[in-house]
């Protein structure tokens, strides 16, 4: 007979409660008839859990990884009794977990701690109720890997600024320095419940400069010069042959890493481009003409204040 405080179930592959409200997926069946909680090296394929300082989360422990943690840890399913039996009263309001972040259901789990390095320990709780989405850690690791390129090219990455020199007008038949500004990018995003640290670091440019050619990619961003140099040929200057206004877009190759709840930096394949905001630059033609005197000794001369230009 069941005390009414405490009704149990024996369950074999699911836990259904009352009103519908929690929904446990099928787990494993333990040699001795009852439900596989699947922590520690039971129902899962790993070497165990590691909490890692920096986001206080739990992460799988690799083979080799050294750990300065006096504890070891594992999860229970939340209101396990133990064998395939649950209390009916802590699961009608168990944590509601129906809904992962890819979409798929998770399991309601509190974490257990108990001292490192000792085998059959007496486990005392540290944490939880909480969700947990995927019990192997190690296969999440190589999902969040075939999605990091896609993520990365989502990000809001600033491909910097492009400068001219002169500008914002420059001279038809002459050299218009140009060059770039971008920096250094971090962001943290979530890919599949876990914090994901992504570096993303310039590495080629494209300039196209509006006329119908371009530059690049190439590595090299350009530089300013002083205003006594201008007109001087560098490794992204550009001569228009035609006057008119020109819409500059300056396009940055991006390189990435990225690590996994405070893992190792990992090179993220491939690389992202993002462009800058079109920049107009306007071609002006020049003139040239000699004069034999200055404007004192004929005011009427061209280019004299008040005297009107020749016809083009």
């Amino acid at each position: 007979m069941f005390r009414q405080s405490r009704r149990t179930f024996r369950l074999l592959f699911a836990a259904l409660v009352v009103a519908g409200s929690l929904v446990l997926p099928p787990l494993a069946m333990a040699e001795e008839g009852g439900v596989d909680s699947g922590f520690g090296n039971q129902g899962v394929d790993v070497l165990g859990w590691r909490l890692d300082p920096a986001t206080g989360k739990f992460v799988a422990l690799q083979p080799g990884t050294p750990s300065a943690d006096p504890f070891q840890y594992k999860y229970e399913l939340q209101c396990h009794l133990g064998g395939g039996d649950f209390d009916a009263d802590c699961l009608a309001g168990a944590v509601d977990c129906s809904n992962g972040p890819d979409g798929k259901p998770g399991i309601p789990v509190v974490w257990l701690k108990a001292p490192a390095g000792i085998a059959n320990p007496s486990w005392t709780y540290h944490s939880g109720p909480t969700c947990l989405f995927d019990p192997r850690p190690e296969d999440l690791l190589l999902r969040i890997a075939a999605m990091i390129q896609r993520e990365f090219q989502r990000l809001p990455i600033s491909a910097g600024s492009a400068t001219a020199q002169p500008s914002p007008n420059t001279l038809r038949g002459a050299e218009t320095n140009f060059f770039a500004s971008a920096e250094d990018q971090q962001f943290d995003i979530t890919i599949l419940a876990q914090a994901v640290h992504v570096t993303a670091k310039p590495s080629e440019y494209i300039w196209s400069y509006g006329d119908g050619t371009s530059l690049g990619p190439q590595p090299a961003a350009g530089g300013p010069l002083p205003q006594d140099r201008w007109g001087e040929k560098t490794l992204t200057s550009h001569v228009y042959a035609q006057t008119g206004d020109f819409r500059v877009v300056l396009t940055t190759h991006f390189q990435g890493t990225y690590s996994v709840n405070g893992g190792p930096p990992l090179p993220i394949p491939g690389r992202g481009s993002f462009s800058s905001p079109p920049q107009t630059v306007s071609v002006w033609r020049s003139i040239t003409r000699n004069y034999a005197d200055t404007c004192l000794q004929n005011p009427q001369g061209q280019g004299c204040p008040g005297v009107a230009a020749p016809p083009p």
